[in-house]
Formats: structure tokens, C-alpha cells, sequence
């Protein structure tokens, strides 16, 4: 009979989690570095209790929202290449439910964060509870069930013993390359309390070490038979190069065979901006050099990427007439998108094989030379773009003479990149700062760009900026955010500094969705319900925010630049600040980002009043001609 030891469930499970172990680098390490908790009605006196009594085993850690501190320790794993990741605990009710968005965030990024929300009681004495979701006709729904379909592995323990089977599952997932995401275990807060006599050898230690599957025979003959006749070839790099670390045989396979490599949100940064054959990003949010080749290329390789409507211009971005696409994935789901030519495996591995298979396959000189000359022309739009004004003019409004004109975005984060050193690394979530950012932030390393694009959600960025820097704390981290972002979700400015995890913050505010009312008016749409002029008010009308006072508030240090000229010494005080350090600067939202792009399918109204709108239909109905559906 195996030895066992009596304890509480909330206890178990915290032991469990604190001997889970992985390999980052060489050496081992704990493959959780904490759990951010909010205790309330449903978890602190059972889970709440349990990790009070395991501080140096499993780091409790305080945040002030729960999606937010759900945002960070995704952001945390993303940030370490999914090696290492963190738990979440929430109360039983609306605690859980703030949850939903960080999990589908979890869920669309293939990215892993254990979920551990309160429940009501498995033994429904006391029902209803605080905070209980009835269903009239099903008992057994609660508020955790909102988080099945946003998990990739939901269980409720409505036993104690259920862990020694639901553990292993829950690691499983959050460990395997191919299954990767977010994992729900709701914990019925009676349950939590109740004790089982455990075996001891389930709380031994375990390395998990990431699997690298190997390429199917005829899987990989067939991509090499593609690419070795190709002369027009172009790899997509996807974020599964940088989960397999997989950016230093990109490299070589694309030097090798001297394919162009353009990159994703999520794959940006695989190469150097200025590597030969780094031809950028691609998609709509993507520059024209890449784009440009991409409408020709004959044979695509598409590693590591979901090929989203933002990395295919909605299925519109390939235009030779006999183009193939090759998806080398460890998710077979994902390899064989777009009727692509299944290659299904790790990307380091696959590349490597794949490489051999080839030999001394290049690409022809001439499509070398079209590379050379795309990259040459777009790094000049870049620098074009991206430049300080020679002086800051005034602007011609008739109240106020001395009126300066404001940046574009475009000009404010070239301004951040060019200070930013090659160790820095720049956050970014939603509207339109990851397309700017997308095209014309230069990348000098793996891991210097942290986009969360996949589910483009407002409030991840500040959130996100801490769990990156609790990931990579000798890196200086800058968070790029509109105003709009950092109204929905700004709490763990607060947390950053508590725990010490400094941000460098820039407030880019434009008073309002800029970036919806720019494709409102794409679609022929009047300017409505966006900007901040466009809105319906009361009385007072809109108020003016001061969101360096409102950071300063939160104990962050903090200033407002009142024009672009000002903003390399601010960037040099956050620099030397020893805690989290916003900078807030107005810029002009009307400004379209015309450089580069592709097309994006937003369906236009098919009839309108409105002669614009009618206008956008027909140039809608001309773009999806060019779709390819399969």
C-alpha cells in the first residue's frame, strides 16, 4: 500500500503546483512562478489558506483586477516562450466571470495560464449562495461555466480525490506545444475544505520537458518537393517560431536557402530587422515589401502562424495563380489552413529537416534582387515616417495661433524606438498602434516585440507590460497605449509598483477610438459615437482627463509633454526612474496610416442613403474578387 498524507484539497493542489518543474535555458526551474490571487466569498478561506502556508513554494501575489491579472500572467508566459507560467484564484461570482476575456485572449494566443476560480458548494446545502448563477433548469451550471468554451481544459473538482486524475490532465495541456492554452479547475469552495489521504509520491517532483515532434516522411518530401521548385518562395514566421525557439534555425534555413522572411504579429522579431533576408511585416498591418512579395510568391511557408485574415489580407494576399502554401505546425489544426500542404511538426525540428531535404536549393538572384530592392525602398518610408519634424509648426485654427500641430502615432513611437536600447521591450494590445508598430518598429532581437494581436484586447497593454517584465526583469519594458486602452484597464499601474516591476508608459491620447472612427469613415461612414467630438454628452459636456495626474494617483511617476520635441527627455527621466514612470502626449487622431497595408474584409452596406457609403460598397464589391476561398 503506497504511503499517503492527509490534507485539505486547497492544500493538495497548491502542493501539487509547487513541485511542477521545467527547463528554461539548460537549467531547471519551477514551471510556476506564482499565483495572483483576489480573495473573496469562494476561496479564501480554502485555496486562500493553503497558499498562506506555501509563500516560498508558490509566490502569492495581490493584483487589483482580475482579467488584468489574468492579462499579466499570460503576458508572462508569452514573455517566457511558454516555459514557465502562473495560476489565477477569483472568488465564485463576478470574480470568475472577469475572467472570460483573459481566458479567450488565452485561448486565441495558444498561450497557457491556470484558472482556478471559486464555486458554489458541490453539496448544495446552503444554495443559493452569494454570487450564485442559477440555472432553472440545471443545477450543476455556475458562473465558471462561461469559461468552457474559452478553455482548452475545463473540470469542476467536486471531490477531493478528483485531483490525482485532473492535475495531470491540466499540465498536460498547459505544457504541449500543440494543445497550449488556457486550463479552467473550478473549485467548489466545500471541496476546497474537505481532506483525502493522498499518495506522498504525487507530490514529487516533475520536469516537464517540451516535446519536439518530428515531421511525417511524406509530409516533409512533399514541402521540399514544393520549395525546391519554387522560384518565387517566401516563409511567413509566425509566433510558434519564437515557442519552439525556433529563431536561430529560421535564420540559418532562410540564409541557406535565401527565402525572404516576412513576419506576423506574433513572429515579429524572429529575425532582425535588418537581416538580408528579413523582408518584414506582412498583412494588413504588414509593409509593402513584404506584401509586394507575397502577391507573388509561388510557394509560401507559412511556420508557426494561424494564418489569420490579418497575416493573408483576408484571404486576398496571395495572387499567383498557382500559389501553394506549406503549414509547418506543431497543430495539425493549424498546418492545414487555407488548403495548405500539412507539414506537422516543431518548427526548430521541421526547419532543420526540411533544410536538409533541400540542400542547395536558393532562390533565383532576381528574386533576391526584388527583396533587396523592396527592403531598401520601405526602410526609407520607415525612416520618412517614423522622423522627428524638422521644427514644430503651428497650426492655422483660429482660436489658438500658437496652436502646435500634433504627431501622428507614427512619430511618437519612432521617437520610443530610437531611444529604446536593443534590450528594451516595447507592449502593445489594440487599436491602431499594433499596425504602426506592426510595419515600422525595428526589432533587433527575439522577444524585443510583445503584441497581443491575436485577440486585439483593449486593457491587456499595462497589464501585459508588467507580466513581461516579471518575465524578463533586466529588460527596460515599454508600454504603448491609447487613451481608449488605458480607460478600460488601468489598475495594475498600482500593482507594478507595489511589487516593484518598473513600466515605462507612453500615453498616447488622441480623445477617443481613433482608430475605429478611421475605418468608420472607410466605410463611408459619418464620424460617430468615437472620438470624443463626436459623442453624445450631457450638460458638461467632455471632460478633459488628466491622465498623468490620474497615473500619479495610482503611484506611478509621471509627466505631460506638450510636443514631440519633448518627449526624448521624458523617455530619458523614465528611464533612470526607479518605479513605473507614464508619459502622456496628445497626437492627432485623423491621420490615415497610407504606408503599406493590405486589404481587410469589412463588409460595406449593400445599399445606403449615404453616397460615401455606396462609394466603399463598390470598392468593396472590386476587393473580395481577389479572395481565395479554400
Amino acid at each position: 500500500m503506497k504511503d499517503t498524507i492527509r490534507m485539505t484539497m486547497a492544500r493538495a493542489l497548491v502542493g501539487y503546483l509547487g513541485v511542477q518543474k521545467t527547463i528554461v535555458e539548460g537549467r531547471e526551474d519551477s514551471l510556476f512562478a506564482g499565483i495572483f490571487a483576489i480573495f473573496g466569498h469562494g476561496n479564501v478561506a480554502g485555496l486562500g489558506q493553503a497558499l498562506a502556508g506555501a509563500r516560498e513554494q508558490l509566490p502569492t501575489l495581490r493584483a487589483h483586477n482580475e482579467q488584468a491579472m489574468a492579462h499579466a500572467a499570460i503576458a508572462f508566459a508569452k514573455a517566457s516562450n511558454r516555459r514557465r507560467m502562473m495560476a489565477c484564484t477569483t472568488s465564485i461570482g463576478p470574480g470568475a466571470t472577469n475572467l472570460v476575456t483573459a481566458a479567450a485572449l488565452a485561448h486565441v494566443n495558444r498561450l497557457p495560464v491556470l484558472l482556478l476560480p471559486g464555486d458554489a458548494f458541490a453539496n448544495r446545502r446552503p444554495d443559493p449562495v452569494l454570487q450564485q448563477i442559477e440555472d432553472f433548469g440545471d443545477p450543476n451550471v455556475t458562473a465558471n461555466d462561461c469559461l468552457r468554451p474559452v478553455s482548452r481544459y475545463w473540470d469542476r473538482i467536486t471531490r477531493p480525490e478528483q485531483l490525482l486524475s485532473s492535475l495531470p490532465a491540466a499540465m498536460r495541456v498547459l505544457t504541449d506545444p500543440a494543445e497550449c492554452g488556457p486550463v479552467t479547475l473550478a473549485l467548489p469552495q466545500d471541496v476546497q475544505a474537505e481532506a483525502y489521504d493522498y499518495p506522498v509520491d504525487f507530490f514529487s517532483p516533475r520536469v516537464h520537458r517540451w516535446r519536439r515532434p518530428g515531421p511525417d516522411r511524406d509530409e516533409l518530401r512533399i514541402a521540399a518537393d514544393l520549395l525546391a521548385g519554387a522560384k518565387q518562395p517566401l516563409i511567413i514566421a509566425g509566433g510558434g517560431v519564437h515557442y519552439s525557439l525556433a529563431c536561430e534555425a529560421l535564420l540559418r534555413f532562410a540564409h541557406k536557402h535565401a527565402i525572404p522572411v516576412a513576419e506576423t504579429q506574433a513572429g515579429k522579431g524572429a529575425l532582425p530587422w535588418n537581416h538580408p533576408m528579413a523582408a518584414g511585416a506582412i498583412g494588413v498591418t504588414g509593409g509593402t515589401a513584404a506584401n509586394q512579395l507575397a502577391a507573388r510568391a509561388d510557394v509560401v511557408l507559412a511556420v508557426g502562424s494561424r494564418l489569420s485574415d490579418f497575416t493573408t489580407a483576408s484571404r486576398s494576399l496571395f495572387q499567383h495563380p498557382e500559389v501553394a502554401l506549406i503549414g509547418l505546425n506543431v497543430a495539425a489544426f493549424d498546418a492545414g489552413k487555407h488548403g495548405s500542404a500539412a507539414l506537422v511538426c516543431d518548427a526548430e525540428r521541421g526547419l532543420d529537416m526540411l533544410s536538409t531535404q533541400l540542400g542547395d536549393y536558393r532562390s533565383p538572384a532576381v528574386w533576391q534582387d526584388s527583396l533587396s530592392r523592396g527592403m531598401e525602398q520601405w526602410n526609407q518610408v520607415v525612416d520618412r515616417v517614423t522622423a522627428a519634424p524638422d521644427e514644430e509648426r503651428t497650426t492655422g485654427d483660429p482660436d489658438n495661433t500658437v496652436a502646435r500641430e500634433l504627431p501622428s502615432d507614427a512619430q511618437v513611437l519612432g521617437a520610443v524606438n530610437r531611444r529604446a536600447g536593443p534590450s528594451s521591450i516595447v507592449v502593445c494590445a489594440a487599436g491602431g498602434l499594433p499596425g504602426e508598430l506592426h510595419k515600422l518598429w525595428r526589432t533587433p532581437r527575439p522577444g524585443g516585440y510583445h503584441l497581443e494581436y491575436g485577440y486585439s484586447c483593449m486593457g491587456y497593454e499595462i497589464a501585459g507590460g508588467m507580466g513581461v517584465k516579471m518575465a524578463r526583469p533586466d529588460s527596460e519594458v515599454y508600454v504603448l497605449v491609447g487613451d481608449g486602452s488605458y480607460l478600460m484597464l488601468n489598475s495594475e499601474i498600482a500593482t507594478s509598483v507595489m511589487l516593484g516591476h518598473k513600466l515605462i508608459i507612453v500615453i498616447l491620447d488622441n480623445r477617443g477610438f481613433g482608430c475605429i472612427n478611421r475605418l468608420q469613415r472607410e466605410c463611408g461612414g459619418e464620424s460617430f459615437n468615437n472620438l470624443f467630438e463626436h459623442v453624445a454628452t450631457g450638460e458638461h459636456g467632455v471632460t478633459r482627463i488628466d491622465f498623468a495626474a490620474h497615473a500619479a494617483a495610482l503611484g506611478a511617476r509621471s509627466e505631460k509633454v506638450s510636443a514631440l520635441s519633448q518627449l526624448d527627455a521624458a523617455l530619458q527621466r523614465a528611464r533612470a526612474s526607479d518605479r513605473t514612470y507614464a508619459i502622456v502626449i496628445d497626437t492627432d487622431p485623423l491621420p490615415e496610416p497610407y504606408e503599406g497595408g493590405a486589404w481587410w474584409d469589412v463588409p460595406v452596406a449593400e445599399v445606403s442613403p449615404r453616397r460615401q457609403v455606396n462609394e466603399a460598397r463598390k470598392a468593396y464589391e472590386k476587393a473580395i474578387i481577389k479572395q481565395r476561398i479554400r
